[in-house]
């Protein structure tokens, strides 16, 4: 924190007690102005811009702002089979089309198109595994879709783990797998015969979660994800980069997807809450605010210190900060057009995202970070 009076001329009485108060009380007003407006700058400079714009200047991707692209989505929901139907909002009967209509655009250039052909070249012969939350499985399946058009991979059972997924694409020998780890670290139904998603669970927050720790040293890229959760046992964050950092055969790239905020409006899940919007909002309309701020700044500081310590390993740490783009989705989310996977209900989700839909913009960034990997290594 800027201590207020080391902004002002020392050694002189030049103003009156009066006019020093009046200065200071203006200075301290200014800066809280600026905190909401810097909260993202301020978290980004540690890491390395995701973008060369063609005039060779940097570029970050996160900040910008959603514009119009009538041409609409990569995929449908006819083109992709891979969508669950929690997230099938077109089956599901949505009425609206005009939330497919827009694209993420970087306020300093250019966001470059989902190549599929292109990614699939960049990770020919690795593995990518997605460890988290029912969020982390939808990025994942985002993905599968945006593959689709270079073909389907063929599926890896996983008895032991059976909410987790593994995928091969026999073309490119590449591997791609979610790792259903809610907490991130190792959770245990407190009433095993309850069988509801509500049930209660002892945590562990020293120990990580067994279903990824086991098989995560082979993964050339690993993209951690939790949803708000894992605020609540927030050591879960450091507690997994440690267990990376630990095991000595892994030498992948972990990449940490901040916190993807929910959008209920007139009410929480439980109270009557619905998402019904269908357009993007503003970056002044809807801000990042309580325990998802919280979250963010959480997730942010852990990777930092997991980053210093990866470096004398030499282990890489990036940021895939989702967050601004997604505060200013309120309209992306299923709402009512979309089925639990284990229930037959339709419920008002907020949380997850509709495929084809804004969470595509994800892997986007990912490309553009994969491609930054690339190039950091042939420079090396």
């Amino acid at each position: 924190m800027v201590h207020l009076m080391e902004l002002l001329p020392t050694g002189k009485k030049l103003l009156h007690n009066a006019t020093m108060k009046l200065i200071l009380v203006t200075i301290a007003l200014i800066l809280l102005a600026m905190i909401p407006l810097n909260l993202f700058n301020n978290f980004s400079s540690p890491w390395p811009s995701p973008v060369s714009t063609k005039l060779g200047k940097k570029c970050d991707i996160f900040r910008g702002r959603w514009v119009q692209f009538p041409k609409g989505p990569y995929y449908t929901n006819v083109t992709c089979h891979h969508i669950l139907d929690q997230q099938n909002c077109m089956k599901f009967g949505r009425p609206d089309t005009e939330f497919l209509k827009w694209r993420w655009k970087p306020d300093e250039c250019e966001l470059p198109f989902f190549d599929a052909a292109q990614f699939l070249e960049l990770v020919r012969g690795k593995s990518m595994a997605f460890i988290g939350d029912s969020l982390a499985r939808n990025q994942m399946e985002s993905l599968l879709c945006l593959l689709a058009s270079e073909g389907d991979p063929i599926a890896v059972s996983n008895i032991k783990y059976p909410l987790s997924k593994s995928c091969l694409y026999t073309d490119y020998n590449f591997t791609v797998a979610s790792f259903w780890s809610p907490y991130l670290v190792k959770d245990i139904d407190a009433k095993p015969t309850a069988g509801t998603a509500n049930s209660l669970m002892n945590v562990y927050v020293d120990e990580a979660h067994e279903a990824w720790m086991s098989q995560i040293e082979k993964f050339s890229y690993v993209i951690v994800s939790a949803g708000i959760c894992a605020l609540w046992v927030q050591k879960s964050f450091s507690d997994d980069f440690r267990t990376l950092l630990r095991l000595k055969n892994f030498k992948g790239v972990t990449f940490l997807r901040t916190v993807s905020p929910s959008h209920f409006e007139n009410g929480e899940w439980n109270t009557g809450g619905n998402c019904v919007r269908t357009k993007p909002v503003s970056s002044k309309e809807m801000k990042l605010e309580g325990l998802y701020r919280e979250m963010y700044s959480t997730q942010v500081e852990e990777l930092k210190a997991a980053a210093r310590l990866g470096r004398k390993r030499g282990l890489k740490f990036r940021l895939l900060d989702t967050t601004e783009a997604m505060v200013m989705r309120p309209d992306g989310h299923p709402s009512y057009y979309g089925k639990r996977v284990d229930e037959n209900v339709t419920i008002t989700d907020c949380v997850h995202w509709c495929l084809p839909g804004p969470i595509d913009t994800w892997n986007e960034f990912l490309l553009q970070m994969l491609k930054m990997e690339g190039d950091s290594s042939l420079g090396q």
